[in-house]
């Protein structure tokens, strides 16, 4: 076993009907790297990362993290392995405040979910944790302010901060400066890579930005019509001509 990689996809495909959305689909993510997976909607990006987190079942292929199978494993069972997933639209609990909906986090794989009459020191670990993560994702002075009056920007660091609370090996980001200004996105991106150069995670990462992801990413995969297109270096990517087409229609080059 591969213990450099620890995340890997292979031969995933997954119909609706008539439809192929992932098709023969085989990746190689590296343990403590930032992935990213790329191409224009409809390419199958989204449900590639449903089957990767137990979203979906497949309808053939295997799933492996960390030498393991999971590939028909629910995604709370794929949580608690150590896999954190977010989503295109923005999933938090809108009327608890940013400390309730991160240490309600923090709790959920810890087993005390349903113990209301443990003495309060009991979920002390769960407090510290909080405010650990809180302090991370830069949420500290907004602590007990309630999530739906947050701005977008604002949202978007609470729920990495969600996923960030059970503390997971890999975290699979499905957009996440989807809806934010562009003048929130080089924040969140900084975070984000903070957090993977912090030595001890793994982000994979579906992103529409193209400046974005040239400038963050270890690897790239490219995907096309729910297939494998590309894979390589944001350098090696940005200079592959059937990329340039199928990506952008041959009318813009990708920069690195």
């Amino acid at each position: 076993m591969n213990t450099d990689i620890i995340l890997e996809a292979k031969k995933l495909t997954k119909q609706f009907g008539a439809l192929v959305a992932v098709d023969d689909v085989s990746i190689q993510v590296r343990r403590n790297s930032l992935h990213a997976i790329i191409g224009p909607n409809g390419a199958g990006k989204t449900t590639f990362f449903n089957l990767l987190s137990g979203n979906l079942e497949p309808t053939s292929g295997h799933v492996i993290f960390k030498g393991r199978d999971i590939t028909h494993q629910p995604v709370h069972r794929t949580i608690h392995f150590g896999m954190g997933r977010s989503f295109q639209i923005t999933n938090i609990f809108p009327s608890l405040t940013v400390f309730e909906n991160v240490r309600l986090a923090a709790q959920a794989l810890g087993g005390d979910n349903f113990k209301f009459w443990q003495a309060a020191s009991h979920f002390k670990k769960y407090e510290d944790r909080t405010w650990q993560v809180i302090e991370k994702v830069g949420l500290k002075e907004r602590a007990y302010t309630p999530a739906r009056t947050l701005p977008h920007g604002d949202q978007r660091k609470l729920e990495l901060g969600m996923i960030l609370a059970p503390d997971p090996e890999v975290l699979l980001l499905d957009e996440p400066t989807a809806g934010m200004a562009s003048e929130q996105v080089p924040e969140l991106i900084a975070l984000i890579q903070d957090i993977q150069k912090a030595g001890d995670k793994t982000v994979m990462l579906v992103e529409h930005n193209m400046n974005v992801v040239m400038s963050v990413s270890d690897a790239i995969t490219v995907m096309h019509q729910g297939k494998v297109l590309a894979e390589g270096t944001p350098s090696q990517i940005a200079a592959n001509k059937e990329v340039q087409t199928a990506y952008l229609g041959g009318l813009y080059e990708l920069n690195v």
